[in-house]
């Protein structure tokens, strides 16, 4: 078992599995996209399946693939299956922004995966346009509704309110977590990869108080073994759940169970700190399994207590999110 020197046990890992993506988010990258990895910077399959094989051996059983856009990534649903067949994973989801969701839904629920996190921010055609600066909307909705139909659950949808921007879509975002059974999740706003003071912040605090004000009481949902860090909510009556995911103005290190993976094979401790280990290098050079694991080893012990992160703060984290994968 990974634990910290904070005594907080690590058995989630979050896996990009390319910087690419086919969406531009302007809380993510800039309009021209951003430099690409050569093919030979990303981690291989092969590489990927040996390093997740050597956490679950650690206590890992947590895995949750991510991007840049995981489904931009040829030959991603055959990795998908031999992912499942690795014994001691007991929960696997994706985030994906939707955009390719409905003609991959069939492959991914025969290869037994259910849950899924989708990245929409407006439920406004035109805002939705301004913030991914693309007219993907339709399509994106589309497939949410089918993977619905289908029988994938839970569905989270994973929404950045930013003031001025989306922040008049509260509401209509707490209106379909009463209607339909999806788990809306609010994010705050992150600087990764830019300054922190942004006008476009706004704390989930606010949200919730402009959605129980609106919209009425919520009532607390006792987390899971499994669930993330989202303080969950359900309305009277309400088919789904809204959750809020506050990394800024209230912070949930203390509970912090997670190490990324980057594309370019970096262990990264922290989502929001510059420290990162490189395992590419080891894998890349015949090394032992012994040294894989003392590379993760290296990760936990050097992972920080909390974040240095706050909403008047300068401190910058140098990778985009495109690059860390969330």
């Amino acid at each position: 078992m990974l634990v910290d020197r904070f005594n907080r046990k690590i058995n989630y890992l979050r896996v990009s599995l390319t910087d690419r993506c086919n969406l531009r988010c302007i809380y993510c990258m800039p309009a021209e996209g951003e430099k690409k990895l050569m093919h030979k910077e990303i981690l291989r399959y092969e590489e990927l399946l040996r390093v997740i094989r050597i956490a679950v051996k650690l206590g890992i059983d947590k895995i949750r693939l991510t991007g840049g856009e995981p489904f931009v990534r040829k030959g991603f649903i055959d990795f998908i299956k031999m992912l499942t067949s690795i014994e001691g994973i007991k929960d696997i989801s994706i985030t994906t922004n939707g955009v390719l969701l409905s003609e991959y839904l069939d492959d991914l629920w025969q290869s037994g995966i259910k849950r899924l996190n989708i990245s929409i921010d407006s439920l406004n055609k035109k805002t939705f346009k301004e913030i991914t600066r693309f007219d993907y909307f339709d399509q994106v909705f589309a497939g949410i509704e089918k993977a619905k139909n289908m029988g994938f659950h839970p569905i989270k949808i994973n929404t950045v309110v930013m003031k001025g921007i989306n922040d008049r879509e509260i509401l209509d975002f707490g209106r379909l977590a009463i209607k339909e059974p999806y788990h809306i999740r609010f994010i705050e706003y992150m600087p990764i990869g830019l300054d922190l003071k942004d006008p476009n912040f706004i704390s989930n605090s606010a949200v919730k108080s402009t959605l129980v004000n609106n919209l009425g009481s919520m009532s607390p949902i006792l987390q899971g073994r499994y669930d993330g860090p989202a303080k969950r909510y359900q309305f009277h009556e309400g088919k789904g759940e809204i959750g809020f995911i506050s990394a800024i103005s209230n912070s949930f290190c203390s509970t912090c169970n997670r190490l990324r993976l980057t594309a370019d094979g970096k262990i990264l401790p922290c989502l929001l700190s510059n420290m990162e280990v490189d395992i590419r290098e080891p894998l890349r050079r015949g090394c032992l399994d012994e040294e894989l694991i003392k590379v993760f080893q290296h990760a936990v012990r050097i992972k920080p207590k909390s974040h240095s992160l706050n909403i008047d703060g300068h401190q910058m984290v140098h990778r985009k999110m495109c690059s860390i994968g969330g």
